[in-house]
């Protein structure tokens, strides 16, 4: 049989006989299965995992307020979830392998993706997938050009002009008003000075709009 090669890997922290059955099930898996113990640093598990697969007696040693990455809670038939904690699915035994193996990939696909729709700005979050400016509790809902205009301002290194983002942000052609460009930055720096108390996140100097 050849070696498979996973880009997914799983954290597994359950009873013997589940983490057992996942094992003799590797060859039929598009994720790895790694067995950690509750010792392992939560932030080991967050960098190293794309989803924790854990059950009742092994939740109750580990800190998992602490990991990010999605969770999977096993439960036996007449287990019940006592824990206020946010798990991404609970799965009751026994499972089919089959749908077990495409909720694993689903969920660390989706996470993926997810994770890389956040953009951390300064002290706020951008969050590409529903298009909010998010500061802690606090969000405002932004347009798709106000959202691409901001993630230009955090990729470039140097103020951006008037003319620049018309032409490649708003998409008008060069000899159209920059006003209009003012009126558009201006109305977004207003939202963000309403929600957010804040009247530095976009700067505006002779050389362009900038962080």
């Amino acid at each position: 049989m050849h070696l498979q090669s996973y880009k997914i890997k799983a954290a597994i922290s359950c009873n013997k006989n589940f983490s057992n059955s996942l094992n003799e099930l590797k060859p039929f898996l598009s994720f790895d299965v790694i067995e950690i113990y509750p010792q392992t640093e939560p932030k080991t598990i967050n960098s190293d995992y794309q989803v924790l697969i854990t059950d009742i007696s092994a939740y109750q040693k580990f800190i998992f307020e602490k990991i990010n990455i999605p969770k999977i809670l096993i439960l036996k038939q007449n287990e019940k979830n006592t824990f206020k904690s946010k798990f991404e699915l609970i799965v009751k035994l026994p499972i089919n392998a089959f749908q077990f193996n495409r909720t694993v990939v689903d969920l660390s696909q989706k996470y993926k993706f997810d994770l890389n729709s956040l953009i951390k700005i300064k002290e706020y979050i951008l969050d590409k997938n529903t298009r909010f400016l998010k500061k802690k509790e606090s969000s405002i809902k932004i347009t798709e050009k106000e959202m691409n205009f901001i993630e230009e301002l955090n990729n470039s290194t140097k103020p951006l002009t008037k003319n620049y983002i018309l032409k490649n942000i708003w998409g008008y052609s060069s000899d159209a008003d920059t006003h209009t460009i003012e009126t558009h930055i201006y109305r977004l720096r207003q939202k963000i000075k309403n929600k957010f108390k804040d009247e530095n996140f976009i700067k505006n100097t002779k050389d362009g709009y900038s962080f």
